[in-house]
């Protein structure tokens, strides 16, 4: 009796622990969702995009026909009626266009830009790291040599520089962005792939005699994604900003696919006489983007590896 009731006590104390184990996947959605900044962050990204997305859809106008511009309507405040009726809850910018409107379009073309060049430099700087952890030897000597030389220059004067000599357009400034993030994940990989290589499991595979490529493929790679996913989502943001920067100084993107970055560009020289929100309002969606991706990717640096957490 005594040992069937020390059974009985002891038992509702391994029912929680069974329902917190779980699976990998089900405890990282309960750590990650453990905080509410991440979960408002969270939040908020989806909301920004979810409009970015569906902003054909959803902007009252298209801001960049033409054909439905009137220069009447230039420079009209928060909450301003057009001569046909037409309300515009952000006002309109110097050209008669609904800031509403054009900060919508402005967030796809920003994301575009922040997560392809994010994608792009994540695939090389992953690869290269890797493999230069695996090889060793010189090639890596002169990997890491190029990466912190590079690193040594600050990211928005490479920019600069690679701009000045590609010109205006998605497709060049996504090739500057690339060539500015690459080093920082191709030392994180080569960092993570480093811990990986002389463990047994990479011993045993080499031991059975699969190729290089397999091992850095099916092994290395796979292993070194955790911590490049939260460095990947820390140089997203980075590249937006750096994108919103470029753009404002007249090196990013044309006036034919403007980002936030050229919209607070162009409202600029009105800021002084009162016409704030030309400015301000694609100001405050370029914060409220960043912002967001900082913290999901700060909280899944806590839960990727909780000796980091704060």
């Amino acid at each position: 009796m005594a040992a069937l009731g020390q059974t009985r006590a002891a038992a509702p104390a391994t029912v929680p622990e069974l329902a917190i184990e779980g699976g990998p996947l089900k405890r990282f959605v309960a750590e990650f969702f453990d905080s509410r900044l991440a979960v408002a962050g969270l939040a908020l990204l989806v909301v920004v995009i979810a409009t970015a997305l569906f902003a054909p859809l959803l902007a009252p106008q298209n801001p960049y026909d033409l054909g439905k511009l009137d220069l009447l309507d230039s420079r009209l405040p928060p909450g301003g009626t057009s001569a046909t009726g037409f309300t515009y809850y952000l006002g309109t910018d110097g050209q008669g266009r609904d800031m509403l409107s054009a900060i919508m379009y402005g967030l796809r073309v920003s994301l575009y830009v922040g997560v392809a060049s994010g994608v792009i430099a994540l695939a090389i700087g992953a690869l290269l790291g890797v493999v230069a952890a695996y090889a060793g030897g010189r090639f890596e000597q002169f990997l890491m040599r190029v990466a912190d030389i590079q690193l040594g220059f600050p990211a928005i004067l490479v920019a600069l520089i690679l701009l000045a000599v590609l010109g205006k357009g998605v497709d060049k400034i996504i090739i500057a962005l690339v060539t500015v993030q690459w080093a920082y994940y191709a030392r994180t990989a080569r960092s993570a792939a480093l811990v990986e290589r002389n463990k047994e499991y990479i011993e045993a595979a080499r031991g059975l005699g699969l190729s290089a490529a397999r091992i850095v493929f099916k092994h290395l790679l796979p292993n070194a994604m955790p911590p490049l996913i939260v460095v990947g989502t820390v140089q997203i943001a980075h590249a937006i900003a750096l994108e919103a920067t470029l753009s404002f100084l007249g090196l990013g993107l044309p006036t034919t696919e403007p980002s936030l970055g050229l919209l607070i560009a162009n409202g600029y020289e009105f800021l002084m006489s009162g016409k704030y929100w030309i400015s301000v309002y694609p100001g405050i969606a370029l914060l409220v983007t960043i912002l967001s991706i900082n913290l999901v990717g700060d909280q899944l640096r806590d839960v990727l590896n909780p000796r980091l957490s704060r």
